[in-house]
């Protein structure tokens, strides 16, 4: 019998608290499925979620982020286009500069209200909870 699997992958939606209205920093992919992503990639084998969030946020971002919490799991089968993967996402704070790099052809950092249209996966789901939780509290409903 051969097993199929989800693939874990966690993504990091990391504020930047040294700037006003604590905005969050995105990627612009390099590789297909092209667009803007909550900066994220695939877990290791023998790797904790945790450590993977933090490594993927310094790959893709150059910021040392501290985690504050797990904020939901996203596991619709069609999130990623590429194959089934369920992602742990995580909020995290950091301070100072991004930098573009491993996968990212760009970098940004952006407000509520300037968030870019062109969301890789469930992006736009992610940060729309995202958003209703950090302003308003409310978190993300299960199933």
């Amino acid at each position: 019998m051969t097993y199929r699997n989800p693939a874990p992958t966690v993504d990091i939606i990391i504020e930047l608290i040294d700037r006003p209205h604590r905005p969050i920093v995105l990627i612009e992919r390099l590789n297909s499925p092209l667009g803007w992503a909550i900066p994220g990639g695939f877990v290791d084998y023998g790797e904790s979620v945790e450590i993977a969030a933090r490594r993927e946020a310094l790959e893709e971002t150059g910021l040392q982020v501290e985690l504050i919490s797990q904020f939901h799991v996203y596991s619709d089968p069609n999130r990623d286009p590429r194959k089934h993967t369920l992602s742990v996402v995580f909020l995290a704070t950091a301070t100072g500069t991004p930098q573009a790099g491993d996968d990212a052809k760009g970098i940004g950092i952006f407000e509520s209200w300037r968030v870019p249209g062109n969301l890789c996966f469930d992006h736009d789901k992610i940060l729309q909870d995202y958003w209703r939780y950090r302003h308003y509290g409310i978190r993300p409903r299960l199933g």
